[in-house]
């Protein structure tokens, strides 16, 4: 099986081409570009480098969110125009999954932040148990466990559920930067944080990942596919804000009416 997977759901924009257990190319960038200007410049640049024939691929893998809100529609509009012209299906895989299996294999807990702004991150808890593998005893595998849904929360929610497991933990994704100071202050377990070739999205495990959707069958149509935003964009929060105070009479009428 052949799966193009591309996550631009954060600072880096990143595409990769896999087949069965081989990555064949990645592309990563992080650098002062709009994901609109790199992108799909980047899955050019696969493409020709690996002479790929688009109509060889099997699925288009996207990490539908959360994450930014223009990073999460340039990667969604980028896998519904791919699956549409190919005839294609796509893979929908949760931005923190796919953050969180970049440690298959990790003992402790890992726990992707994604800076989410106004003081708040878009986090989850994961754990990769190990189970024997069919060729040998001494083999392992890791299946990984949700230990926290997705979610946007304050820190203090996070780190208390931490608090609770009594595990160490290893922090990555782009909040790390953000938090890493203030997470000392109340976390009471052993932690780290990932490396910087670890820290940020990688389409690679975005891709890694798709494979076992696809193995259960979980793939959508371009037309059925749509981001994963886990709360409203600042515009249509301050469009409900100003409904609100529009419905909302003021102390002075409330008064006359009475």
């Amino acid at each position: 099986m052949k799966i193009l997977a591309i996550d631009s759901s954060g600072l880096a924009a990143t595409a990769a081409l896999l087949e069965d257990e081989d990555l064949i190319a990645e592309y990563t960038i992080h650098y002062k570009k709009t994901h609109s200007q790199t992108l799909l410049p980047m899955l050019d640049e696969i493409r020709a480098m690996t002479e790929l024939d688009l109509k060889t691929i099997d699925a288009i893998a996207v990490a539908c969110g959360p994450g930014s809100f223009t990073g999460l529609r340039i990667g969604s509009a980028t896998a519904k125009g791919l699956a549409q012209g190919l005839e294609k299906p796509i893979i929908e895989v949760p931005t923190l999954e796919g953050l969180a299996y970049q440690m298959y294999g990790c003992s402790a807990l890992v726990c992707p932040m994604m800076d989410a702004r106004r003081n708040q991150v878009y986090t989850g808890i994961y754990a990769f148990e190990p189970r024997e593998c069919a060729d040998s005893p001494l083999c392992r595998d890791y299946e990984m466990n949700c230990l926290m849904e997705g979610t946007c929360c304050l820190l203090p929610e996070v780190v208390g559920k931490l608090n609770e497991l009594g595990r160490p933990v290893v922090f990555l994704g782009d909040g790390v930067q953000v938090y890493q100071e203030a997470l000392p202050e109340t976390l009471t377990v052993p932690y780290s944080f990932a490396p910087a070739h670890r820290r940020l999205q990688s389409a690679a495990a975005v891709g890694a990942c798709a494979f076992r959707y696809a193995a259960q069958g979980k793939m959508v149509s371009f037309f059925e596919h749509k981001p994963q935003y886990f709360r409203l964009s600042q515009a249509e929060r301050e469009r409900l804000e100003s409904l609100k105070e529009t419905k909302e009479p003021s102390a002075g009428a409330d008064q006359e009416e009475t």
